[in-house]
């Protein structure tokens, strides 16, 4: 009788066969699961354009620049999407998003339009009787299961979070000797891309809301509060110290990427504006320095110390917390700008300073003619001057 047993009856072996049999069932999961919601998908894009795009072209309910810009480029990727499902269909996962990942400009263009498309079709559903009853009678069909246009718009964008998950379980699970690993790795980058492009337009559309939301609690228009570049942070009520020793105050203050808003309540009596706020001061935020004045310790509340090139401010607050967070907001905001202006700082230092002497001197020649037709004093002083080898005033002469 042996005990001997055969390589592949070693313990190493059983192991990592058994891995790789896990890592193939994980696999065959993810794929059908894959497969399954694409059909969904492609189903779910099909009735959009069957029974509202379609329809409403061949109708006329809406104007071709409305429908384009409630519908965007949906029909383009149900096409491409279709593309996609027979090769998932088949089994060949890498080489059906090899050829899906380029037409992914279709869904860049979609999102980059979605919040557009939004608020024109709630536009359309308030103004428009025709379209609201023709997209009601639609959304009744059993085809739809309950769902609304505006549940069906959002799928594209919704699907490519999805699609971001599927491959990176399935290139997790893949075996890199496999012809497919470098398939769906490169498309797990490029549904990566969208992905973020995505997340990015929520963080500007969001953004965008808070600043309209802050603009319309301020009375008049003499504060702007919407500016490029612009983002909101956070705001709160904040007691102000004054110098003389009077007593603090409380304000409203709102804190952005380059500003500090420091607005009071209007008097509640007042018809239009009670609910709202007059702003006061806008501090920049550029050449601002943040300290803690009281505080450090775990006393309640403490003092910040705001130190800007042409005024000061003290800040208070009871409640420590709040202190610590408005500390943390206020520092960081000041000190992402400064990051910035070095980078400019160094950008402009590395810029090849323009060494054309012929430019010199015509720019010389300019500026000489302009002093001598603006002023015939600076004419004097200026024939009495002499030019340098290189074309260039002598100043000391000067």
């Amino acid at each position: 009788m042996s005990f001997f047993s055969g390589p592949s009856s070693l313990p190493g072996c059983t192991s990592i066969q058994q891995q790789r049999e896990r890592w193939e069932r994980k696999r065959s999961r993810t794929a059908k699961e894959l497969v399954q919601s694409e059909q969904r998908y492609c189903q779910q894009l099909q009735l959009v354009n069957t029974y509202f795009v379609e329809i409403l072209k061949a109708k006329g309910t809406l104007k071709p620049d409305i429908r384009e810009k409630i519908f965007s480029s949906i029909k383009a990727i149900h096409s491409v999407n279709q593309a996609l499902l027979v090769h998932l269909e088949n089994g060949y996962i890498g080489r059906g998003f090899t050829q899906f990942c380029p037409h992914l400009s279709h869904y860049n263009t979609y999102v980059d339009n979605i919040y557009n498309s939004s608020k024109v079709l709630r536009i359309q559903v308030k103004k428009n009787k025709a379209f609201r009853r023709f997209k009601k009678l639609q959304e009744d069909r059993p085809e739809f299961n309950n769902q609304t246009l505006e549940d069906l718009l959002q799928l594209p964008v919704l699907r490519i979070d999805q699609y971001k998950h599927f491959l990176q379980d399935l290139a997790a699970n893949t075996s890199p000797d496999n012809p497919e690993f470098q398939q769906i790795s490169s498309a797990v980058d490029a549904v990566s891309e969208v992905s973020q492009h995505i997340q990015n337009n929520t963080r500007r559309h969001e953004n965008h809301l808070q600043l309209c939301r802050v603009q319309k609690l301020l009375k008049g228009r003499k504060t702007k509060v919407l500016a490029a570049g612009r983002w909101y942070i956070r705001e709160g009520w904040l007691k102000t110290v004054p110098p003389k020793g009077k007593e603090a105050k409380p304000k409203m203050f709102f804190l952005f990427s380059d500003m500090l808003l420091q607005a009071k309540r209007c008097s509640p009596l007042h018809p239009t504006n009670g609910d709202k706020f007059a702003g006061q001061h806008a501090y920049p935020l550029h050449d601002c320095n943040v300290e803690k004045v009281f505080g450090h310790t775990r006393s309640q509340g403490g003092l910040l110390s705001l130190t800007f090139p042409e005024a000061k401010l003290l800040l208070m607050s009871n409640n420590q917390e709040d202190l610590n967070d408005w500390y943390q907001s206020l520092s960081s905001a000041v000190r992402k700008l400064q990051n910035q202006d070095n980078v400019y700082l160094r950008d402009d230092r590395n810029r090849k300073p323009e060494r054309d002497a012929h430019n010199n001197r015509k720019r010389n020649m300019w500026c000489r003619d302009v002093v001598q037709l603006c002023h015939p004093l600076i004419n004097k002083l200026f024939c009495r001057s002499s030019q340098t080898s290189d074309g260039r005033l002598n100043q000391k002469q000067l």
